[in-house]
């Protein structure tokens, strides 16, 4: 009995990164921090396993950059159904950070301690939800030669 208890008072985090062994340590991290820890491998299997996920998710932990969906994306599109949901995003490259800025979302650099993820996820979920949504503070959108537009960067002088 204590334990589906238990089962019902621990946060439920949904964690995305299309590379497999990221996925694997992260969940293993958060497993370790008594977390429930849902995964998916990509943006589009996130979106449908919060489609599907009955219960809260109280955080979103996502790459910033993966095939077919960016990490902000996915955040904006799983927040719609889900305005409560926190969003925590990580990243490897440099720079990734600055795609997070405009949302208000926390940001981690890959490779980090587990320690010092607990503590970060940790911070998310106990602070009040700060996001401002997408493109808040910066609504200008870049378009290459070949009509892809993405999203937070600034345009170049001649495309104002």
């Amino acid at each position: 009995m204590a334990d589906s208890m238990n089962e019902t008072t621990k946060r439920t985090i949904l964690v995305v990164d299309d590379e497999q062994l990221v996925l694997g340590v992260v969940v293993a991290i958060l497993e370790k921090g008594d977390f429930n820890v849902l995964q998916a491998d990509s943006a589009a299997g996130a979106v449908e396993l919060a489609k599907h996920h009955d219960g809260k998710i109280d955080l979103l932990l996502s790459d910033v950059q993966m095939p077919g969906m960016t990490g902000p994306d996915l955040g904006a599109t799983i927040k719609e159904p889900r305005p409560d949901i926190h969003i925590m995003l990580m990243s490897g490259y440099p720079g990734g950070n600055l795609l997070v800025l405009n949302y208000g979302w926390s940001f981690i650099e890959k490779p980090f301690v587990s320690t010092k993820l607990r503590e970060m996820v940790n911070n998310v979920l106990n602070v009040p939800n700060k996001a401002q949504g997408a493109n808040q503070y910066d609504t200008r959108k870049d378009t290459d030669p070949n009509g892809k537009v993405e999203a937070g960067q600034t345009p170049p002088a001649d495309k104002k």
